[in-house]
């Protein structure tokens, strides 16, 4: 008689689209993968229920629309995986973050209500949204003044992406909203627990994105949240104190959910968990002293530990943050695959699309050939690789990028190849941090869109690192690492698998390993010397210069 399948489901919210995927767990084959983009996309210009303009640097989405696309991109992965509802025991779900959403009592979103449907602080703060950038600088300096413990944590800054500056925000700018919201629930909390049908939140999320740490007694203090603003500790009832481990079992999947996906009822659904930290388990990267590159948009790294040490320039370190046994740092760039974008969009003379156009290929794969063909250094260009500020390890979302070196016979490609080796020597500042606290890296791994399709790029980090980096051979990391959750969660007993380093076991292989040269590695050396000069002369010494530019910039927006 023929075994039974064991599959499970991965649900990946990205900033444009949900995917939805399905994962033999013998094998960690991905039998179907489904994407279905939200119906208003990003909203950051017009805000469609009133036609009004938003203001600078908002980036809101609906609620609705998420799970309009969710519906959508499961049934269809479902059905393109040919498979039986009993061969499905589990459900996991991944989102991007800090994505809040305010909610009543029962996880409806005020934005669905009548009385809020036209209010824009009802709607889902998206990750990328930075209009609490005032409220970002209060509650670190605050807390630095202070000196509460937490913020050491998170190297003494809190972004303006975060749980605390958005809700300070909400509460001093819209306090009939935040009154309303009996709760606030990050996009993967909501997901989870509509699908189980009561409340379920993730330590992880709430760690990295709200300062909760569970061995100072979890979230901020009350008298600390009261010094940021009269009363502001009321948020905390918003938040939830149950947290979920990850790989954790949430509950089961409800009847009226079961029915919209056209799966069974009572199937296991795991802790939701943040994209990029559920990536780690679908690259197969679970040991202390493994780095994760989740390439994209931006970078995140991310990287296991036994204990816990003080690395500058961290953007969080939680326990339990990608296992209930270890902790884990995260650092990143804020700006990687969408600098290369921009730049292609907007500084690339017209002449370089023609060539594309002859040849059938993209603009990316011209410029990347052209600097493939020149040395370390290009023509003598060094760029900052700031353009959507400095994650780490300076924590300035006001820091801008930066070309040294240009003339006037300074082409597209030189530029290019700029940019590329400034995102290498991003990487290397990172993990200079990481080894002067003595915490080493001794493998790395990437996953992510860009790995594959920038083979220049992951050269040159290999050279300006002096390491091996492994690329994952899954295009869906993120959506496998939740698949791969949802498998933890219904256990062994199920079909599934006992711990996350047991399903880790079985994540994406690696297509392709990019060595160092000894070489080139020598002639980056030279070059990161002057581009360190530059990090730490606009970075730290003299921040006024990009500050100043900055608050220019904003102001003549702001008069538009």
């Amino acid at each position: 008689m023929d075994e039974v399948r064991r599959v499970s489901l991965g649900i990946d919210f990205g900033t444009e689209s949900c995917r939805a995927i399905v994962v033999d767990l013998a094998d960690g084959a991905e039998l179907a993968v489904q994407v279905n983009a939200y119906r208003h996309g990003v909203i950051d210009s017009v805000f469609p229920a009133t036609g009004a303009e938003l203001p600078l640097n908002w980036a809101l989405q609906s609620p609705d629309d998420y799970l309009e696309s969710m519906k959508i991109a499961v049934r269809g992965a479902l059905e393109a995986a040919d498979i039986t509802s009993d061969e499905v025991i589990g459900v996991g779900v991944d989102t991007t973050a800090c994505t809040l959403i305010p909610t009543k009592a029962d996880a409806t979103p005020l934005a669905s209500t009548d009385r809020f449907r036209a209010e824009p602080f009802a709607y889902a703060k998206l990750w990328k949204d930075h209009s609490s950038e005032s409220q970002a600088q209060r509650v670190s300096a605050l807390a630095v003044e202070r000196g509460e413990s937490f913020i050491d944590y998170y190297s003494g800054k809190i972004s303006s992406e975060w749980v605390l500056p958005k809700l300070l925000k909400l509460y001093e700018e819209a306090p009939d909203v935040f009154e309303a919201a009996e709760k606030v629930y990050e996009c993967g909390d909501w997901i989870t627990t509509l699908l189980v049908g009561h409340e379920a939140r993730a330590l992880a999320v709430a760690g990295f994105k709200a300062a909760h740490q569970p061995h100072l007694g979890g979230y901020p203090q009350a008298d600390y949240l009261d010094a940021l603003a009269p009363g502001f500790s009321a948020v905390v009832s918003k938040l939830g104190q149950d947290l979920l481990a990850p790989g954790e079992k949430a509950g089961v999947l409800t009847a009226e959910w079961a029915e919209a996906f056209g799966l069974r009822p009572g199937i296991a659904v795991a802790a939701g968990h943040l994209d990029a930290q559920v990536a780690a388990v679908g690259a197969g990267v679970m040991q202390p002293g493994e780095m994760l590159l989740v390439m994209g948009t931006s970078v995140c790294n991310l990287m296991p530990a036994r204990e816990d040490a003080a690395v500058p320039g961290m953007a969080g370190l939680v326990q339990g943050g990608l296992d209930a046994g270890s902790w884990a740092y995260e650092a990143g760039q804020a700006g990687v695959g969408d600098t290369f974008g921009w730049f292609v969009k907007n500084m690339v003379p017209p002449r370089y699309f023609e060539i594309a156009d002859e040849e059938g290929v993209s603009v990316f794969e011209i410029l990347e050939r052209a600097a493939a063909a020149m040395p370390p250094g290009g023509q003598g260009i060094v760029a900052l690789d700031w353009f959507n500020g400095n994650r780490s390890t300076l924590m300035d979302q006001r820091l801008s990028g930066l070309f040294v070196g240009m003339t006037l016979r300074t082409r597209a490609e030189e530029l290019y190849r700029a940019l590329i080796e400034s995102a290498a020597f991003g990487q290397r500042a990172i993990f200079e941090a990481f080894q002067e606290a003595g915490v080493p890296v001794r493998r790395v791994v990437a996953c992510g869109g860009l790995p594959s399709r920038a083979p220049l790029l992951m050269q040159t980090l290999a050279d300006v690192l002096d390491m091996e980096i492994e690329v994952s051979a899954s295009a869906n990391t993120p959506a496998l690492g939740a698949a791969l959750h949802a498998a933890v969660a219904a256990g062994a007993d199920a079909g599934g698998f006992g711990d996350l380093a047991s399903a880790a076991a079985i994540a994406s292989p690696v297509s392709a390993t990019y060595r160092p040269d000894p070489d080139r590695k020598r002639r980056f050396d030279e070059i990161y010397r002057i581009y360190a000069h530059l990090y730490h002369q606009f970075g730290e010494q003299d921040r006024a210069v990009m500050h100043g530019l900055r608050n220019i910039a904003d102001s003549n927006q702001q008069e538009k």
